[in-house]
Parts: C-alpha cells; structure tokens; sequence
C-alpha cells in the first residue's frame, strides 16, 4: 500500500472504506513504537523491501532524534538474518549467505 509519502510499503495500513481514515505503520506498531505520517517521508524500510525481499530477514526499528536533524524524528533499522543467526550490516543487498549466486564471475583477460 502507498505511504503519505507516495512510496510502496508493505508495512502500512491505510483504511479509507466508508469515510474511516484509518492508517498506521504495523512494523512500528508491532515494536510499541509511536508512529505518525511525517516518518514515511524518510524511512528507509520502502527502499530495503524494494530491494531485497529475503524472506528471513527481519528488521527491528527505532523511533528516535538523530543528532544530525535534532528536530525530526526519523526511523533507524537494524536487520538480523534469521536463516544465518547473524546481524546484517545492509540490509538493502542482505547476509550474503542467504541467496548466494548460483556460478563465480571470472574476469577473463
């Protein structure tokens, strides 16, 4: 479903059957955190599901105040593989062990 933001994300809800205006973000609400339409603008979890849709990885998120925009509260996430048990570093390309490549690139001279 399409955030306030315009971006595709698989974690918003928005019910606007007969006159509800219902919305909100289940992965924020899922980890008891506050969640408000001014977020979507700069979350990064749209861009992570776009490119990566590993079914094993899960990401945790926080709502909070980075020092570099003091007064705007922004979405961090971490994302854990649960396949690998491990921490992933970018969650946009993913554990790495996970989808590896099906054959080796060789650079031929």
């Amino acid at each position: 479903m399409k955030t306030p933001a315009g971006h595709e994300c698989p974690h918003f809800y928005g019910d606007y059957f007969r006159g509800k205006n219902v919305e909100e973000c289940r992965l924020l609400k899922a980890q008891n955190q506050l969640w408000s339409p001014d977020l979507c603008k700069t979350c990064p979890v749209p861009a992570i599901a776009r490119a990566n849709s590993c079914q094993f990885m899960r990401l945790n998120t926080v709502v909070a105040r980075p020092l570099a925009a003091l007064f705007q509260r922004r979405v961090q996430v971490q994302a854990f593989c649960e396949k690998s048990e491990q921490n992933v570093a970018e969650p946009q390309v993913g554990c790495g062990e996970c989808h590896a490549l099906p054959f080796k690139f060789e650079i031929k001279e």
